[in-house]
């Protein structure tokens, strides 16, 4: 009987340590709004468009223009611009390289 308890409390403890390790907190502020029409203009040769994305400032959200970033390694890899969750909030990672 005894065994058939510390197994039952081990599933137990596991299943809260999964769950309460995935969760994340709310966020402070609203929803990001959608993205906005951007006209890209002709390509540059050497350069790549990164689009242009909604920050928080803080007490609104505010619209930073797409642009060209220039061109890296020739065989590297172009990652986007992306939020990424560092375990207490997101951090905006710009486009680069990898």
């Amino acid at each position: 009987m005894k065994r058939l308890i510390t197994a039952g409390t081990a599933v137990l403890l596991v299943g809260l340590g999964i769950g309460t390790a995935a969760a994340q907190p709310p966020i402070p502020y609203g929803p990001v709004p959608e993205p906005r029409y951007e006209a890209v203009p002709p390509p540059r040769s050497g350069y790549y468009w990164e689009p242009g994305r909604w920050h928080w400032n803080g007490y609104r959200y505010v619209w930073y223009g797409g642009h060209y970033a220039s061109g890296g390694p020739r065989y590297g890899q172009w990652i986007p611009g992306h939020w990424r969750w560092n375990g207490y909030r997101y951090n905006w990672v710009p486009a680069h390289w990898g």
